[in-house]
């Protein structure tokens, strides 16, 4: 007796009395096997089909396997699945275990999804994007056509309460989890790295523990290393098993299979074995406690794969995998005491939304939220996706599905793909169109190692090419799809710039162009920087379509391209291509170059000089130029310069009724101030000759330079009579430097801005060094002055220094030698 079994009669009263249920059961509960077959059983599904939605091939396939078993029956008579890639369903079959994008493909053949009278969502705690969006389309079409199917929503770690709320506050009905505990064990690696730490503890824990070994890696690459790692270090009677998404059907029939008698397994899987599998005799799981993930970047419109720390409901999956036959022991290899995210961020909040919006666009639907989603799909990514499915021609202006979005819709292949095979079919190369997309929608087939250029891959595709390490199953598989995908297209002698056409019309936006140098850097059409392996056999290509990147930020790395012609790209891309005058500021020539190009997004097809450029472009390159030099550039005086600090300083005390004439101000209104005399400058050196002045002074009326002159004076008289400048540049505030002997009589500081601003005197010695600084003359006379003539007097006899200085005759003159 499994968990699930406890709870069923509610789950099916449930079921009998609501149109949408919740079970919430944790790892090995049995709802994946024992639920489908219930609800078979139930009077009021009334001969209807039973549909389950699994979100990978192997679980789908396998819970159809072992229902099919329970009922001692060959899958495909009561119980049947379908994958995109094979299906074992007949007319008598009544349950259909289906992959996500099957289903979706069945809603909209068939809104009311006529036959079909309970969808069950299996391991929705996933949240993949196409579990979200087949309960939206499903609770649309229950809530529309048909208020007798049943939704039942099953999820081993999510909230259930939350998706409950969505449902119209669905009845949720909790299972206890597994059979058997599982001991928990902490394992982190001291100072080397993760996975010599994993292939160091493997043997050991082996010979330590009993029972068969599961080990959850981030993906295949670690897989192979890490079965080379444990070459000829494992005890005898352990066998090995890979576990991906990529092996053939049998490889993982055999990692999934007991060991044979006297044996035990160790099973090396990605996060493909979290969910809906059981591996007989596993009773130790090993999770290096990683995960590989989609993440799109909306800045690249690239989709990069990211190896993160697993969530915690992902690890409680995965330790679950230990108990699920007798008690067990999982090893985490981190710290106890670090903090994992409860859940995994869905794949809604995180991917390329274009399938999703095409996929809307076809069930008529232009705005998402207008369905039931537990996370809205956010909008500035759905608007992205919908400007690229009108580049691709799939949706109208207006956002509605086209003829062509339509075609595309109908293949279950991505948006770009599908794009991709269509064209391919109208040009007459739907077969090379097809085995294009069987490539790009598998792992590589050959690895970066082989190089970029996919020909190298069509020509394995084909036969007529051998590569070591290339699986025979996987070949086989690809065959498969190429052959369902070209519906009968026959395979043409391959021209060499035919794949790159057909790329260059799925990603128009990775086409490349090679950058100046000798290092093989390219510029794509979106504007950004991709890069080549200096020994890539396309290293010396001009002009690439990228299809796969790793989508960094600053220069991607191109994994993925083929070979691409000018001549192909300005013939398929005619309405894109568009004609410009283009005026640029050279800074190494100092002067705007004036060009008119040819261009397909940032690309330049072709530039020729622009004799006669337009006066506004000529002025808005100028001062694009003038920006990055800064005002250095203009012929300043140090008379302009103290203008500028005047009215700066005028501006502070008294607020906006004066102008901002900083640095930042001009450079920021160029085009307001110094327009008029820039009229046909195009270089730095004919600056030299520019009115600054009348310029500048251009900004103050006439009553404002007056009063600009009154409260911020040049110069102020001294007691000496003489008229002396101020400098308004210092940092600290405007300066009056003078001879100390022509201040005598003064007690009372300058003061400028109608007393709101006191002058700093710098008190100069004959030598015209500062011997004092005050804004406290006073003060000065009193305190600092009988120091300083004690110490200057004898330096300079030929000058005064009187005892009195409030009493003595201010003077700039020297006595008469004598």
């Amino acid at each position: 007796m499994l968990p699930i079994d406890e709870v069923m009669p509610a789950l099916l009263d449930a079921l009998a009395g609501f149109d949408a249920v919740v079970l919430q059961a944790p790892p090995g509960a049995g709802k994946t096997t024992r639920v489908p077959l219930a609800v078979l059983a139930q009077p009021w599904l009334a001969g209807q089909k039973v549909l389950m939605l699994e979100p990978r091939r192997i679980a789908a396939r396998n819970a159809a396997l072992f229902m099919a078993r329970q009922r001692n029956e060959p899958v495909g008579q009561t119980v049947g699945y379908r994958t995109r890639m094979e299906s074992r369903i007949t007319a008598t079959t009544r349950v259909e275990v289906v992959t996500e994008g099957i289903l979706t493909r069945m809603l909209q053949r068939d809104p009311e999804l006529h036959g079909y009278g309970a969808i069950l969502f299996d391991e929705f705690h996933e949240r993949s994007l196409q579990a979200d969006l087949g309960l939206a389309l499903a609770r649309e079409s229950q809530q529309a056509l048909r208020p007798d199917l049943k939704l039942l929503v099953m999820s081993a770690t999510l909230d259930g309460a939350r998706i409950a709320a969505l449902l119209d506050q669905a009845p949720v009905i909790a299972s206890a989890g597994r059979a058997w505990p599982v001991d928990i064990r902490y394992l982190p690696p001291a100072r080397e790295h993760w996975e010599a730490h994993l292939a160091a503890q493997i043997p050991r824990l082996l010979a330590e523990e009993t029972g068969s070994m599961l080990v959850f890696l981030p993906g295949t690459a670690e897989i192979h290393r890490l079965v080379r790692a444990l070459n000829g270090r494992l005890p005898g009677d352990v066998r090995l098993a890979p576990l991906y998404g990529d092996l053939s059907a049998a490889a993982q029939d055999a990692a999934i299979a007991p060991a044979p008698d006297g044996e035990r397994k160790l099973v090396l899987a990605t996060a493909i074995a979290e969910t809906s599998l059981t591996i007989d005799g596993v009773r130790i799981v090993v999770d290096a406690g990683y995960a590989r993930r989609a993440r799109f970047d909306p800045g690249s419109a690239m989709t990069r794969l990211v190896t993160e720390r697993v969530s915690r409901a992902a690890a409680d999956q995965r330790a679950g995998r230990a108990g699920r036959t007798a008690p067990g022991v999982c090893y985490r290899l981190w710290p106890e005491s670090e903090r994992l995210a409860a859940f995994a961020v869905p794949e809604v909040l995180g991917a390329d939304l274009s399938d999703l919006m095409l996929e809307l666009a076809a069930w008529g639907c232009r705005t998402p939220a207008d369905l039931c989603w537990l996370d809205v799909p956010p909008a500035p990514a759905c608007q992205q996706a919908v400007e690229l499915l009108q580049r691709l021609g799939a949706l109208d202006p207006q956002g509605a599905i086209t003829g062509h979005g339509k075609a595309m819709q109908g293949i279950g292949l991505p948006a770009r793909l599908a794009h991709m095979l269509v064209t391919g079919r109208e040009r007459g190369q739907g077969r090379l169109a097809a085995e294009l997309a069987a490539l790009l929608s598998e792992r590589d087939l050959l690895g970066v190692r082989q190089g970029t250029d996919i020909l190298h891959r069509l020509a394995c595709l084909r036969g007529e090419r051998r590569e070591s390490g290339v699986d025979p199953a996987r070949l086989k598989r690809l065959g498969q799809l190429v052959q369902r995908l070209a519906e009968g297209a026959p395979q043409r002698p391959l021209a060499s710039n035919e794949p790159g056409r057909l790329l260059a019309a799925a990603f128009p936006d990775r086409v490349a162009r090679r950058r100046p140098g000798d290092a093989p850097r390219y510029l794509l059409s979106n504007g950004r920087g991709a890069l080549l392996d200096a020994h890539d056999g396309l290293a010396g290509e001009p002009w690439l379509v990228a299809a796969e990147l790793d989508g960094q930020q600053r220069e991607a790395r191109v994994f993925l391209a083929a070979a691409l012609d000018q001549a192909d790209l300005e013939t398929d891309f005619a309405g894109q291509i568009i004609e410009q005058e283009r005026l640029d500021w050279d800074a190494r020539e100092g002067a705007v170059v004036a060009r008119r190009e040819r261009r397909f997004g940032a690309l330049v097809l072709d530039s020729r000089p622009l004799p006669d450029p337009s006066p506004e472009g000529l002025l808005a390159a100028l001062c694009e130029g003038l920006r990055a030099q800064g005002m250095q550039a203009f012929p300043w005086q140090p008379a302009l310069r103290q203008w500028q600090a005047r009215v700066m300083l005028l501006r502070r005390l008294e607020g906006e009724v004066w102008p901002d004439v900083s640095d930042t101000a001009l450079l920021a209104g160029l085009e307001n101030w110094a327009a008029p005399w820039l009229a046909g400058v195009s270089r730095l050196r004919q600056l030299e000759r520019f009115p600054l002045g009348d310029a500048l002074r251009q900004q103050l009326d006439y009553a404002a330079a007056q009063r600009l002159d009154v409260l911020a004076p040049p110069a102020v008289a001294v007691p000496s009579g003489r008229q002396a400048a101020i400098d308004y540049c210092d940092e600290n505030g405007p300066v009056l430097a003078v001879k100390l002997q022509e201040m005598f009589g003064l007690t009372r500081t300058p003061q400028i801005a109608g007393g709101k601003q006191p002058l700093t005197i710098h008190l100069l010695s004959p030598a015209r060094r500062p011997v004092a600084v005050t804004q406290d003359l006073a003060s000065f006379w009193q305190q600092g002055y009988p120091q300083v003539r004690k110490d200057l007097r004898g330096r300079y006899p030929r000058h005064p220094w009187p005892e009195d200085p409030h009493t003595a005759i201010a003077t700039g003159r020297v006595k008469p030698r004598g």
